[in-house]
């Protein structure tokens, strides 16, 4: 794993009871997800890495590791809080795709050319 993303680190306690908060309603997660790209997917130049990710967050064969380093980046990608504004004008994405770049890139292996073609068959069918 790269050492320049901090992610040959374990995670804290702290981290990890917040990552399984999230995966107990992932559920509810993948529908706010999907209803965030239905809003913005055409404006944003990562939505198909994004969901590409969560394809790869959701398969039974990824390991823990990367599930739980792509599903911290999309909760970001969701979350309404941010250190920037998603209504903001150009910049309102700027910080989630920052978050995203850098965990795809952490676990880049891991995304197959199958999660990247099942994203992009879905968004065209958005």
């Amino acid at each position: 794993m790269s050492e320049g993303f901090g992610f040959s680190q374990r995670f804290t306690a702290e981290e990890m009871a917040a990552i399984r908060r999230s995966l107990r309603d992932e559920e509810r997660f993948g529908s706010e997800l999907m209803a965030l790209l239905r809003r913005v997917a055409k404006r944003i130049p990562f939505a198909e890495d994004g969901l590409a990710a969560w394809i790869c967050a959701r398969d039974p064969a990824t390991p823990r590791r990367v599930r739980y380093t792509l599903l911290g980046a999309l909760g970001y990608f969701v979350l309404p809080v941010d250190a920037l504004p998603d209504i903001m004008p150009f910049l309102g994405f700027t910080d989630d795709a920052a978050v995203l770049a850098a965990a795809i890139a952490a676990v880049a292996g891991s995304i197959t050319v199958e999660h990247r073609a099942r994203a992009k068959k879905i968004l065209a069918d958005l």
